[in-house]
């Protein structure tokens, strides 16, 4: 077999402590975390791949929200959060009038689903991510949770692509 990556080894080889840090960086379920440790080593980005979708796919109720809470409100980036801000560069110049459109159709999903609207916002508009976002309020609770969890996905899969693709 061939050797991983070095940024993959250097994961992989993390002490449990370092390694939940890091891990809930990319995702602040505790449930997700401990279950991608738990297929370490890696041998390639594919296996850390498979982790990460078997993690998502595990995931309870009260995981996703322990994992919704750690994203910022779409349209809302957090303030002094490099990755919020990457993340929803979409919004940065945006409309005014589309931002206020987002806020209200925040709160009418927030209200709907008692959570925030999680949407994978990498490389997309401000309109794009309305656009989501009201294609998915008409959504029942089961439909919505397994987008969710299928955004979330992505969402992991592009930290932790960055993760190993910072400099060592």
């Amino acid at each position: 077999m061939t050797q991983p990556p070095p940024a993959l080894a250097a994961l992989a080889a993390t002490d449990a402590a370092g390694l939940r840090e890091l891990l809930l960086e990319v995702c602040s379920s505790p449930a997700w975390a401990a279950a991608v440790a738990a297929t370490r080593p890696w041998h390639d980005r594919a296996e850390l791949s498979a982790a990460n979708a078997a993690a998502t796919a595990g995931l309870s109720a009260a995981d996703l929200r322990d994992a919704m809470a750690g994203h910022a409100r779409i349209g809302t980036p957090k303030p002094g959060d490099a990755v919020s801000e990457r993340e929803q560069a979409g919004v940065r110049d945006a409309d005014p009038s589309v931002l206020a459109e987002l806020r209200a159709a925040n709160t009418a999903y927030e209200a709907k689903f008692g959570h925030v609207f999680l949407v994978c916002a990498t490389g997309r508009t401000a309109d794009g991510m309305l656009a989501a976002l009201r294609a998915r309020h008409p959504n029942d609770p089961a439909t919505e949770a397994e987008t969710v969890r299928e955004e979330l996905r992505k969402i992991n899969e592009i930290r932790l692509d960055r993760l190993l693709d910072a400099p060592q």
